[in-house]
């Protein structure tokens, strides 16, 4: 078994921290002590130097000009912009852009893909439903509008071409990342026979309003709300799968996140207890320091192995004894974890230091708290595994 990266990949996170080493993550204000949002906009110069950089483009395919590469190479770049706090829906637009590539008309992935590559358009995805405790596609309902058999779908798994009517959506999907930056919002539905269905939904197609909301990280999100909102069966992927994949696909990218994350946190607290001393001896070197750090260095390194799993199962498509659904839970369930005790082992030996507004640890133990939750805590993760373990028993 090798489980080195390709070279490809490794010059894609090769370029990822060049791109990003001039990213400071105190160059907005502390979400601690602004009442509202961080910042009106995404990072837009960072969102240029992206394009420039071929990492926009980095899984599209060749004729979109893309590079190709897959969710591994996409995960590798992710974990980078962690490390930095990156204020742009790279994950967001990427993985649309992948679900549009693999389940979306052709026409309208040839108009779209390359536009997003070269960071002409920004996407995201209403993920979180109306609670975020309930399946998002049961938060707005489709139906087609025009002659019967709207949106059926061809064999391919793709929209049939033949299919004219338009669709109709009405619902509400709340904490979209970014959503008033973005162009495209991706949303899921449910269909009159149940099925999940994938709306791509611009942002000034009449019916939609934004409402703001303000994450736990204290970036502008919103709520989405679709009033007999009209997109065109080309704008409806209905691939049974699409959903559950492109889901799939964001729950890894955030366990890339939070691998990155957890990375550069515990890499300032090796740095602060190195150099804080206490009765004449740097406290890296007691006993019950290293300890805790130690443990977290394991929880990073089982973070890193099982999202490696989960990218790898959904890029190539790799048999196990469950569905790669399993190995996204188990990935989420280390990732949503992992980083929370990173983060928490991180203030404590900090100390009061780690509290601090004009120190940037704070700010990471908020954004990891989002990460956290973001497309279900341990928990939920914990629960859809057990119910995969039913299904499939093993042995």
């Amino acid at each position: 078994m090798d489980f080195t990266f390709t070279e490809e990949q490794q010059a894609a996170a090769e370029a990822a921290r060049a791109v990003f080493s001039g990213v400071a993550p105190d160059a907005v204000p502390s979400p601690a002590l602004v009442p509202g949002a961080v910042a009106e906009d995404i990072d837009r110069p960072l969102w240029a130097r992206l394009a420039a950089g071929d990492l926009l483009s980095l899984t599209l395919a060749p004729e979109h000009g893309g590079a190709g590469l897959d969710l591994v190479a996409l995960c590798l770049v992710l974990r980078e912009s962690a490390k930095v706090l990156a204020r742009v829906p790279l994950l967001e637009t990427c993985a649309v852009a992948m679900t549009v590539q693999r389940y979306g008309d052709q026409e309208l992935a040839a108009e779209m893909l390359p536009r997003i590559g070269r960071g002409d358009l920004v996407l995201t995805v209403g993920a979180n439903g109306r609670t975020g405790h309930d399946p998002a596609e049961l938060a707005v309902t489709a139906r087609p509008d025009g002659h019967a058999g709207g949106g059926s779908g061809s064999g391919s798994g793709r929209n049939n071409d033949a299919d004219t009517a338009d669709w109709v959506l009405d619902g509400v999907q709340s904490a979209v990342p970014w959503a008033q930056a973005a162009d495209w919002i991706a949303v899921p539905a449910h269909a009159g026979d149940g099925r999940a269905v994938l709306a791509l939904v611009r942002r000034d197609d009449d019916g939609v309003t934004v409402a703001e909301q303000v994450s736990t990280n204290g970036e502008l999100f919103g709520e989405v709300r679709l009033d007999g909102v009209r997109v065109e069966s080309r704008r409806l992927i209905d691939a049974t799968d699409a959903w559950e994949w492109l889901r799939s696909v964001l729950t890894t990218g955030t366990c890339a996140l939070a691998l990155g994350l957890g990375e550069a946190v515990l890499a300032m607290t090796s740095q602060y207890t190195g150099k804080r001393e206490q009765f004449g001896f740097p406290v890296a070197t007691f006993q019950a320091v290293a300890v805790q750090a130690a443990d977290r260095y394991i929880d990073l390194r089982a973070m890193e192995v099982t999202l490696w799993q989960a990218a790898w199962r959904i890029a190539v498509g790799g048999s196990g004894p469950l569905p790669p659904a399993g190995d996204v839970a188990v990935a989420k369930i280390w990732a949503s974890d992992g980083v929370r005790r990173v983060v928490q082992t991180a203030q404590h030996l900090h100390g009061g230091f780690g509290a601090d507004t004009d120190y940037p640890l704070h700010r990471f133990h908020a954004w990891a708290k989002q990460i956290e939750l973001s497309l279900g805590p341990a928990a939920a993760h914990e629960e859809a595994l057990g119910d995969l373990l039913a299904a499939h028993p093993l042995g």
